[in-house]
């Protein structure tokens, strides 16, 4: 493993830099930059001391190695080289160990998230309202300089959505749209409505941690692979071979299908991950469920059927119904704005966990 021993040095050199200026009384004296060097120094702590271990070993080695190049009886070489064995494993250890912490394992919060909108009651008019939810996620996504992959979708005959399937990958995107799960209600006027009667509709939407391979193993065998061709709004086809997929997961019982993209090997590469996700998703709820039997959260239920906003065109608010939240800015916020929102239920959050 080559590890940036350039890197590590500098650290240690900037960690007896903060040595020195801990026990300076005019850093003492400044609470701010005593702090400020404090964290710095305690950051740096485990690092540098497996840097030094790392080096001692590696010094340890060389020292072997001048020994074991110098002549002696048979029995000294072969003690020597058993030494060396055990030394260069510890030095392979330290170095993982050293590689972990610069290159700390993602957090939870910087995971991607898997998006489902689906449209719900309402007709073209739920449809039509689906589309919107999914240009609001993208509109903010792009604000947050977030990356969105659309995994698939079913467009109506309206141009509108019956369902879509998509990520969002970037820093800090759990903690800001783990919330969004639920049915969303609409209340205006459909553009269809010629009597100008508010209506009111609804959509659904599933937000789900992307888990990596590892976090869900599945069996190959437990899996029906079916490859058809797709199709469009209407169920026209819109293509001349088989490349959507339909995969099966049998003992759950979970159907995932992806057609967004003319090879059959990518289609099935998404369809992959959004199975990986609805299955810890439901691993998750499960979980939730017990846990939570005797009391219910504000909010972060995930509970699908669980009305949760409320988009009022006429009065151009937002309702967030588990925390009260309400706001005047709907045009703001279709189009992406969303951080008081996201603000507000985080901060709900943290006053539940308390």
């Amino acid at each position: 493993m080559n590890l940036p021993l350039d890197k590590l040095q500098k650290s240690e050199e900037r960690f007896a830099e903060l040595e020195g200026l801990l026990a300076d009384p005019a850093v003492i004296g400044d609470q701010s930059l005593y702090q400020k060097s404090a964290k710095e120094y305690a950051d740096l702590t485990s690092l540098v001391t497996v840097f030094r271990e790392y080096k001692a070993v590696s010094g340890q080695i060389r020292e072997m190695d001048a020994l074991l190049a110098e002549k002696h009886d048979p029995d000294f070489g072969l003690l020597a080289q058993e030494e060396k064995v055990l030394l260069a494993a510890k030095t392979a250890a330290l170095a993982n160990q050293l590689n972990g912490i610069l290159n700390p394992p993602k957090a939870e919060s910087d995971r991607a998230v898997i998006f489902e909108i689906r449209a719900g009651t309402g007709g073209q008019e739920a449809s039509l309202f689906a589309a919107d939810l999914y240009r609001m996620y993208t509109k903010y996504a792009d604000q947050k300089k977030w990356e969105v992959e659309v995994m698939n979708s079913h467009e109506s005959e309206t141009g509108g959505f019956k369902e879509i399937i998509f990520s969002i990958k970037g820093k800090g995107v759990v903690d800001r749209l783990k919330w969004e799960s639920g049915a969303h209600r609409v209340q205006r006027v459909p553009a269809t409505e010629a009597s100008g009667r508010i209506h009111t509709s609804a959509a659904t939407v599933a937000v789900m941690p992307e888990p990596e391979e590892v976090d869900v193993v599945i069996n190959p065998q437990d899996l029906k692979i079916d490859v058809y061709r797709s199709s469009g709004p209407g169920g026209q086809s819109v293509n001349t071979t088989d490349s959507a997929v339909r995969i099966t997961h049998l003992p759950s019982g979970v159907i995932v299908t992806c057609q967004d993209e003319r090879s059959q090997l990518k289609n099935r590469m998404k369809a992959m991950r959004v199975l990986r996700a609805r299955l810890m998703d439901k691993i998750q709820q499960d979980r939730f469920e017990k846990e939570t039997r005797d009391r219910r959260l504000k909010i972060g239920s995930g509970d699908r059927s669980e009305k949760i906003r409320t988009y009022n065109w006429p009065d151009r608010r937002v309702t967030d119904h588990r925390v009260g939240f309400t706001s005047h800015q709907l045009e703001a916020m279709m189009n992406g704005d969303l951080d008081e929102l996201t603000t507000a239920l985080m901060k709900a959050d943290e006053e539940d966990q308390q």
